[in-house]
């Protein structure tokens, strides 16, 4: 399969990646670059996707990958616990395409071209 290098080596791209995972989870809506926002669709699909499923396995997978960031200073609840109970539940009967990638522009500073990713 082939994947955006994002310029860094593969150790840096999969924390960048597990970062933005995680802060898309999160907040649900995150602005980046378009590259980036590209390769993390990938990675939050199939993180929904184990979520569906639901079952140990699943949650084990997700949690090697998710960083263990609180999601809801209220409740305390994590993004993973959030993954499962929240954002999982609401694609039940989606088969894929839970994220969308808005293009907004190039960044002021360098040109880049910028994105907002966010969950359906």
């Amino acid at each position: 399969m082939a994947y955006a290098k994002l310029g860094r080596d593969s150790a840096a791209r999969k924390a960048l990646l597990r970062d933005l995972a995680t802060d898309l989870i999160i907040n649900e809506r995150i602005e980046t670059t378009e590259a980036k926002a590209k390769e993390l669709r990938s990675v939050v699909e199939k993180m929904i996707t184990l979520g569906k499923r639901g079952d140990l396995h699943a949650r084990r997978q997700a949690a090697a990958f998710i960083r263990r960031e609180v999601a809801d200073e209220e409740t305390g609840q994590d993004a993973i616990q959030k993954l499962f109970s929240d954002i999982a539940p609401r694609y039940e009967d989606r088969q894929g395409g839970y994220t969308r990638v808005l293009k907004v522009g190039p960044r002021r500073g360098d040109g880049a071209p910028m994105a907002i990713i966010e969950l359906v």
